[in-house]
């Protein structure tokens, strides 16, 4: 199992009080996908650096997780599907390193 993060970018046009159950409808698709979400991290609603099927921003949200390797693959393939994700961008992060017992 690796540590992942994945910047997803959300269509909010129309949708702007629907973005926590997307963020919930997203969580499960990770799960589904075995993966073990750490932390969630809603960044709100940003300006895009260059206008995309005529939006001018977006919604951010990141998820640190564990999977494994092969379920990025999956979920890239999934997410790009869906019509509520923008953009996704995934990073492997380094492993969290097991804290050392403290010394008597």
């Amino acid at each position: 199992m690796n540590r992942y993060e994945a910047l997803l970018a959300l269509n909010t046009r129309g949708k702007e009080e629907t973005i926590k159950d997307t963020i919930e409808r997203l969580e499960n698709v990770l799960k589904a996908e075995g993966a073990a979400i750490e932390q969630v991290q809603r960044l709100e609603k940003r300006e895009l650096a260059y206008e995309t099927d005529h939006l001018k921003s977006a919604y951010f949200v990141n998820f640190v997780f564990e999977a494994a390797p092969t379920a990025i693959d999956k979920l890239r393939s999934k997410l790009k599907l869906d019509n509520d994700i923008l953009l996704q961008n995934y990073l492997k992060l380094p492993n969290k390193k097991a804290s050392a017992p403290a010394a008597a």
